[in-house]
């Protein structure tokens, strides 16, 4: 299952914890507040400001490894 820009940001890291660090390194260091449970990853890269195509390629290479 490949990470989609539809995917909540608590279920991405609930299914693959090896992706916190990539959340990190693009700034959204807030995975536990309660907007993520609910945040689509597209929700959350936009109010973050964080390229949501670079993300999910950095997200997907994660899982890959």
């Amino acid at each position: 299952m490949k990470i989609t820009k539809e995917m909540s940001i608590t279920e991405i890291v609930q299914q693959y914890p090896q992706t916190v660090e990539v959340f990190r390194q693009h700034g959204m260091g807030c995975l536990g507040c309660a907007a993520a449970r609910f945040e689509t990853l597209a929700e959350g890269a936009a109010v973050h400001g964080i390229d949501l195509n670079s993300l999910i390629t950095d997200l997907n290479k994660a899982i890959e490894e």
